[in-house]
């Protein structure tokens, strides 16, 4: 992922960015229903790598199953590239766990940028201790064989009814997550960081009791010119 696009989507919230979104016509980019486990204080930004699970039927998914070298969970934490964000579709069911601490400091150690699952993660207050950002449902502590049989890897999948596609590049805050298409990363990022500027500068007017009529959004040629006079004095 370029660098420059890594950093300018580091700075900005998942509500600025379904917004630059929304004005290209996507409306469902957000993964509904995910919330972070013990935010670090920065986003979570990567290009997507997937793992499908599929409802488990009880002959294919028994304990043994674990000790198969190919078993495509295990498979997807030994192979999601360094600065990937797993993405894991649970088909919105948090009622048997997506993956657990083992696994997830396991992806930490590889260099991961991060892991999402629309359901559930095992072991959570020690996975909210781990030096990377994650996001789930809630906590779930049944093995994922209970009810999951994690069936493919690096396909389009659904995550909390938002698409995802290989590659796409997936930011979380301490709000949610998004999904930003892979062709349009570059200019978004860089809508989202002129957008932000000028949301900084907004609450601060409205923290001295400005009215937002005409300031958000700018309709007024006063505040757009009191913008460009706080961008110079603050270096924005």
């Amino acid at each position: 992922m370029d660098q420059e696009i890594r950093d300018k989507l580091k700075s900005v919230s998942v509500a600025t960015l379904a917004t630059a979104l929304f004005k290209r016509g996507l409306r469902h980019q957000v993964i509904q229903g995910v919330h972070p486990i013990g935010h670090k204080g920065a986003n979570m930004v990567g290009p997507a790598f997937t793992l499908r699970y599929m409802p488990a039927r009880e002959d294919r998914n028994q304990l043994a199953e674990f000790r198969n070298p190919d078993h495509p969970q295990r498979v997807a934490i030994e192979t999601c590239p360094e600065g990937h964000v797993l993405v894991m579709d649970s088909r919105k069911d948090a009622r048997a766990a997506s993956a657990g601490d083992i696994l997830l400091t396991r992806l930490m150690k590889r260099g991961g940028a991060g892991a999402v699952t629309d359901g559930g993660f095992r072991d959570a207050d020690t996975i909210g201790k781990l030096d990377m950002p994650v996001y789930h449902q809630r906590p779930s502590s049944p093995t994922n064989l209970t009810l999951h049989e994690a069936i493919e890897l690096n396909v389009p999948i659904g995550c909390g009814d938002a698409p995802v596609f290989p590659g796409d590049i997936i930011v979380g805050d301490a709000d949610c997550v998004i999904v930003i298409p892979a062709h349009l990363a570059g200019e978004v990022a860089d809508e989202a960081v002129e957008m932000s500027a000028y949301e900084d500068f907004v609450i601060e007017r409205v923290r001295d009791g400005e009215g937002i009529i005409g300031l958000y959004p700018c309709t007024r040629d006063e505040h757009r010119a009191a913008f460009e006079k706080w961008r110079q004095e603050n270096g924005r």
